[in-house]
């Protein structure tokens, strides 16, 4: 059984003028199908008001299509008897760890998730624990929120999901607020998890550099996906993503650049290594 499935997912939102009247419908996701299954990591790219993060908050049903249907470990997100489950099994990750920190001390704030599903404490508690040592924030159990650095906060709103041990995890561009080097940490900390715990993680994006390990790319447009497959096969198409507004690695450009002046180099080169390796084997 698939992780997430969509088929013919749609969701569209009113348009509203100063005076707050309708005058229209936007259709934000638009005919979407998507699989993905137990233990990928899957990345969905694409610009400003592409639609990804509308699709990324049906993963957790806070938002519900309009028409299609989306399922989440087998489940229908517009089922109201199995929206606990859905939530169980999908946790979301957001742009600002401070919209989802509500905690005045670390260990409380890890707890609040596995609290409001009825763990019982002692439970609680190992969950807080194996949380904070999973993202490397155990040291700062006793700390308070607001004194963390933006790439702690964010592995702390990590840690709390992870603490109510879903079977998939969202992040709807986590490391948007964050500086390189609080980006390379999280995205190092979600990594380390998948591979642990063998979760399902899906990653909404729009840096290129960040997906360059999932195992599928999404990339999406107008609310329609336009794109996928793997990063190699995406990344062979300069062209095309910078068509999607989107940015893409300098290296890629380079090697992109450099196969069309005629060397004999691999397409869909991603790191600086590739490339240079692909370039000392040339003779």
């Amino acid at each position: 059984m698939s992780m997430i499935k969509t088929k013919k997912l749609i969701f569209e939102y009113e348009k509203r003028d100063e005076e707050g009247k309708v005058i229209g419908m936007n259709r934000a996701v638009d005919e979407v199908d998507l699989k993905i299954e137990p233990g990928q990591f899957i990345a969905i790219l694409g610009h400003n008001g592409s639609g990804k993060s509308t699709l990324a908050k049906h993963m957790n049903a806070i938002l519900v299509p309009t028409e299609g249907t989306m399922w989440v470990d087998g489940k229908d997100t517009r089922q109201e008897e199995t929206l606990w489950d859905v939530r169980q099994s999908a946790g979301m990750v957001f742009q600002n760890p401070d919209n989802q920190i509500i905690g005045t001390v670390v260990e409380e704030d890890v707890g609040f998730g596995p609290e409001n599903l009825g763990i019982p404490t002692d439970e609680i508690w190992e969950r807080v624990e194996a949380s904070l040592k999973a993202v490397g924030m155990i040291e700062y159990r006793k700390s308070s929120p607001n004194k963390l650095s933006g790439g702690q906060k964010q592995r702390v709103a990590i840690a709390g999901v992870v603490a109510m041990r879903p079977k998939c995890i969202v992040l709807d561009e986590p490391t948007a607020m964050l500086d390189p080097n609080g980006r390379k940490e999280v995205l190092r900390t979600v990594e380390e998890l998948r591979r642990r715990e063998k979760v399902t993680v899906i990653l909404i994006t729009h840096y290129m550099e960040e997906v360059i390990d999932a195992d599928q790319v999404f990339v999406m447009d107008h609310g329609h996906i336009v794109m996928q497959g793997t990063p190699r096969e995406i990344f062979s198409q300069v062209e095309l993503l910078k068509k999607y507004r989107l940015d893409v690695p300098q290296v890629t450009i380079l090697a992109d650049e450099l196969k069309r002046r005629g060397l004999d180099i691999p397409s869909g080169i991603l790191r600086k290594e590739e490339l240079v390796e692909a370039l000392c084997q040339l003779n």
